[in-house]
């Protein structure tokens, strides 16, 4: 039996791999992608809070909307009081139907990194020249917005074609986050030349524990404590990488904050000296400009 391969990394075991510090001897490089999601009313794709009935579909719209209008504004003042910064995954179309909310966080220096012009769409269905126009539209409009282009892209729905990566180094992308295959950055080969992985996690990530597997935030906040423990302690023999995927109209809800509050201040509480709390951006700066992988 042929088995097919994307050729874009060869197999690799993280033990196996050299040893490398994250600035300032940093062992442990924890990041929070902080998703800004719009969707199309009365059609195209969305999480569900429930079934979904006919469009239009009121009651799961509404529902996603309160994470942009509550949710991610009581996330970013819990981050400020926390201190700890974050990547904006950010859907281009933010900026006309939520006016503002990109621009919060990134008045607070928070990176702003593309994530396609909804979510309502998935980029991996569409031809070549058509997800190049989406690439390049929603990379035009979070340039104009903030004066430089974003470094790092997160498809809609985690959703790439076989081409998804040479459009993204071509039109200058520095790293992606789809792949979710390991806990250290990986190099990836494009027909171009290359685009650095980040990991971007599908497990501490609050659409697949609370929609998919009906978790709660409690739940949610208690593996993001677990995986947290087990990653310091693996951080003394190799560098990680930590991420944490959130939207507002899941962790926003007062009934769940309380239980990420409580997660990021354990984590702050037992940080010690090893751990970075940075952005996506800035992990693949560092790679890029001091580490050889």
């Amino acid at each position: 039996m042929k088995i097919n391969r994307h050729g874009r990394y060869a197999f690799s075991a993280i033990h196996d791999r050299a040893d490398y510090d994250w600035p300032d001897g940093k062992r442990l490089a924890v990041y929070l992608g902080m998703n800004l999601e719009v969707f199309s009313f009365g059609e195209g794709l969305g999480a569900e809070l429930a079934p979904g009935g006919p469009q239009p579909d009121i009651l799961n719209f509404a529902w996603r909307d309160y994470g942009n209008r509550v949710g991610a504004p009581r996330m970013l003042a819990l981050f400020d009081r926390l201190g700890l910064p974050c990547t904006a995954l950010v859907n281009s179309h933010i900026y006309t139907e939520a006016p503002g909310l990109a621009e919060a966080f990134a008045a607070r220096g928070d990176e702003i990194a593309g994530h396609g012009r909804t979510n309502a769409e998935r980029q991996g269905l569409l031809s070549e020249s058509e997800e190049r126009t989406l690439i390049e539209q929603s990379t035009a409009v979070l340039s104009a917005r903030h004066g430089r282009k974003p470094k790092g892209w997160l498809g809609p729905w985690i959703s790439q074609s076989h081409v998804t990566p040479d459009l993204l180094q071509e039109t200058g992308y520095e790293y992606l986050l789809d792949w979710c295959h390991d806990d250290q950055p990986i190099w990836m080969t494009t027909r171009s030349g290359r685009i650095l992985s980040i990991p971007y996690p599908q497990e501490l990530n609050d659409i697949p524990q609370i929609v998919g597997r009906k978790r709660e935030g409690n739940e949610f906040a208690d593996m993001i404590i677990d995986a947290f423990d087990v990653m310091l302690e693996e951080a003394k023999t190799r560098p990680l990488v930590m991420g944490i995927a959130l939207h507002g109209y899941l962790m926003g809800h007062p009934h769940r904050i309380k239980h990420l509050e409580r997660a990021l201040t354990y984590m702050k509480a037992n940080a010690g000296d090893i751990v970075w709390w940075t952005t996506a951006g800035a992990i693949s700066d560092h790679i890029r400009g001091s580490v050889d992988l």
